[in-house]
């Protein structure tokens, strides 16, 4: 059986949209699509600089109320933390975040990182031990000369 010939002027069921569109793409591309609370909130990924662990946590802040002290006191909580503690925060890979200006410039799910004071209490301060007390330490090789 012969398939019906088109009228060249007519256009196929569903191809009734404007030329030059993509219809898999959404035709209103305003902020009114996204969802309420991505718009309201800041979310960073934040952790505690340490050779031991390198893992983050998602914090959400209020776009309203972004500045250093809000940063500060937030993953402070989350991480558990006294803010006291914090020396420095950095966002990664290796920007300082100094002031209230630096925090807005930040996106969704950048890195941060809370640099902690060396002389912090002992439970928090890292002990890194010395090559010699390593298991892995070759006390033989070590005192080889070239």
């Amino acid at each position: 059986m012969a398939e019906p010939e088109q009228d060249i002027g007519e256009k196929p069921a569903g191809e009734d949209k404007q030329e030059g569109t993509n219809p898999h793409l959404p035709m209103d591309l305003s902020d009114n699509n996204k969802p309420s609370d991505t718009c309201l909130e800041l979310v960073l990924k934040v952790r505690i600089q340490s050779p031991k662990e390198n893992d983050f946590i998602e914090i959400e802040l209020k776009r309203q109320e972004l500045s250093y002290q809000n940063l500060l006191k937030v993953s402070c909580c989350e991480l558990g933390i006294n803010p006291e503690q914090v020396e420095k925060i950095r966002k990664l890979p290796n920007t300082l975040l100094r002031k209230d200006q630096d925090i807005r410039r930040l996106r969704d799910f950048q890195e941060v990182e809370l640099i902690l004071m060396k002389n912090g209490s002992s439970e928090l301060t890292e002990y890194i031990p010395s090559l010699t007390e390593r298991p892995c330490y070759n006390s033989k090789a070590a005192k080889m000369t070239y």
